[in-house]
């Protein structure tokens, strides 16, 4: 069994969308390597830095990441396998991008509560204001409206004006 730690600075940007872990990043991999009958059985730990911008409120955010992954490197064979030990090497690299990237969340927040944009004026909102705001109605859909204002008097029923 051997134990490595291997930082690497990344010469391309590993990841698509929102957010990514950019060129110029370091990826620090703890590594360790055993020796089984199959092959080497590598299990490892990653910490890199990913950075991009939020999913709602398009602030930029930067956040650390940490995977760990185990992976059979098994010997060469007849047997097809994803890896292989190549001349006594293993190569991690694309052991080490795809769980970094699948890693990488999907619709970003710079907080969990972010309140995002106002549809109106496309400025920050700041804080949730606690009232629910009503989206406006497509003029399409506004005949249907006047049905729903009748159906809500029909609820309340008629007003009992006798004792007035």
């Amino acid at each position: 069994m051997r134990e490595h730690e291997i930082v690497v600075r990344l010469t391309e940007r590993w990841g698509e969308g929102l957010v990514a872990v950019e060129e110029g990043t370091e990826v620090v991999t703890d590594v360790r390597l055993e020796s089984v009958h199959e092959g080497i059985l590598v299990s490892a730990t990653v910490d890199s830095t990913y950075r991009g911008e939020c999913g709602r409120c398009l602030n930029p955010i930067e956040e650390p990441v940490e995977v760990e992954f185990q992976e059979l490197f098994a010997y060469p064979g007849e047997e097809a396998n994803d890896f292989e030990v190549q001349d006594d090497h293993v190569d991690l690299e694309t052991l080490v991008r795809d769980a970094i990237v699948l890693s990488l969340p999907f619709q970003p927040v710079c907080q969990p509560d972010c309140p995002g944009l106002d549809p109106e004026t496309g400025e920050r909102l700041t804080e949730s204001t606690g009232t629910e705001r009503t989206a406006p109605i497509d003029p399409r859909w506004s005949a249907l409206q006047q049905i729903t204002d009748q159906g809500n008097a029909a609820d309340r029923g008629p007003e009992n004006t006798e004792g007035k």
